[in-house]
């Protein structure tokens, strides 16, 4: 895919491809699966390149796409439901509406707005009274999370659809600095460098998760309370996980600490968010000089939507991704993406602009910054269309999986073989899966 190797500023191509198959759906959602694993290591190999050959790089089709389903198997136990009862698609009187409820405070925004029963029946009822846009924005006032399903030419036509057509796949800004130095090595190239992870589902834990596989010390910080159990398990895997409460002083002070020492900041929040608890970009600047940053929100970066809260189930849903879905498979009803591919491939997208960041500063090129979103993902995909309806199944074989069983707080597992392969460099985590909240915050 030439717009990722232009927006990252790497030569088209560099690694071989092996493996077979496709996902079914109307877009290249394996071809973007391979792309980003594909770009991924060619970074790494630039990165590793500086002193000396430039080792070879090749990605498995066929597990790149299985890393964009679910990468942990659990032995004797399950994981919970990815959804909550009440999420899902429902008619209204002019068309279709995706409600997301697996958080709590968005699904009391729901019932809230919609006056009913926690009860799929009676949320079914209520929202055919409703119109489309009508309950979008009735919801998203009331602080939960909505979207109508648009055509592609309607959100061309849209100016949030407008705005984020404008906008790069990664935004770039750059600031002069020293170069950067850290204990990198050949077999784990990011070795030595501090992660700040202030992410969560599911883009930003992605990323985090990937650069934990070649050497990097994760850290992610969640608040009080905050749980994600349905995929924890799956996106915590080499990570340490602790929790701060930004809004209390007593934990401003430990996070600060953090933050002047972390090599990299990725963070999911919206625009503006960050700074309304007192960390502007100013602010983490003057605290730490050399801090590379990628953050990442739902909706883009510019226009009225801006801010808006959003999940890649929503983004596909406003930007005609489930209505294109819908007319190929001759539905009546929105039909999603197989697996939620925004999500993962904003988030290896925002690991290669990590490492693309320290392989410019470590060339003294300045400390840098990249901005990425759902959404301008999304745009890139839809530039990306199949004719072939493939029918690869997102259920793995037992030669997808590593032979190594991985002992996690839920109990045991295996985990997928690393669907991208650079000579001389595995992929390969120093720690399994933890809980939220499970360590100390602290380097």
């Amino acid at each position: 895919m030439k717009e990722i190797a232009e927006s990252l500023g790497l030569p088209e191509g560099g690694f071989d491809i092996t493996g077979s198959g496709d996902f079914p759906s109307a877009f290249a959602v394996t071809d973007l699966a391979t792309a980003a694993y594909g770009y991924l290591g060619a970074a790494l190999a630039g990165l590793i390149g500086q002193d000396g050959a430039r080792p070879k790089v090749t990605v498995d089709r066929r597990l790149a796409s299985l890393w964009y389903a679910q990468s942990i198997h659990p032995f004797g136990w399950e994981l919970p439901p990815v959804w909550d009862a009440l999420a899902g698609v429902y008619e209204t009187r002019d068309g279709w509406v995706r409600l997301h409820t697996n958080l709590p405070h968005h699904k009391a925004a729901v019932l809230r707005v919609l006056g009913c029963d926690a009860d799929v029946d009676a949320v079914r009822r209520a929202m055919k009274a409703w119109g489309g846009d009508e309950v979008e924005s009735a919801v998203v006032a009331e602080g939960g999370v909505a979207a109508m399903m648009r055509s592609e030419a309607e959100w061309a036509a849209h100016p949030q659809g407008a705005a984020v057509a404008a906008e790069p796949l990664i935004h770039w800004s750059n600031r002069p600095a020293p170069a950067k130095t850290w204990d990198r090595r050949p077999d784990r190239p990011l070795a030595g460098l501090k992660v700040l992870d202030l992410t969560r589902v599911l883009a930003g834990p992605v990323s985090t998760r990937t650069l934990a596989g070649y050497g990097a010390e994760v850290l992610r910080i969640d608040p009080p309370g905050w749980d994600e159990p349905n995929v924890v398990p799956d996106i915590t895997l080499g990570k340490r996980c602790a929790r701060l409460d930004l809004r209390h002083l007593a934990d401003r002070g430990p996070f600060e600490v953090l933050l002047a020492e972390a090599d990299i900041l990725i963070h999911g929040y919206r625009p503006g968010a960050l700074a309304g608890l007192g960390y502007d970009a100013a602010t983490r600047h003057d605290m730490n000089p050399g801090l590379i940053e990628v953050s990442l929100d739902a909706y883009g970066w510019t226009g009225p939507w801006a801010g808006r809260r959003g999940f890649d189930s929503l983004v596909q849903m406003s930007c005609g991704i489930a209505d294109t879905g819908r007319d190929c498979a001759s539905s009546s009803k929105p039909s999603p993406l197989p697996v939620q591919a925004l999500d993962h491939a904003t988030g290896y997208l925002m690991a290669v602009a990590a490492v693309r960041l320290l392989d410019r500063a470590a060339q003294g090129e300045g400390i840098g910054t990249a901005r990425l979103s759902l959404a301008r993902t999304a745009e890139l995909l839809k530039g990306y269309r199949q004719d072939r309806i493939g029918a690869l199944d997102k259920r793995p074989d037992q030669r997808d999986l590593s032979p190594e069983m991985e002992h996690t707080p839920w109990g045991a597992a295996f985990r997928l073989r690393p669907a991208l392969t650079i000579d001389g460099t595995p992929m390969t985590w120093d720690r399994p899966a933890s809980a939220l909240g499970s360590v100390a915050a602290n380097w």
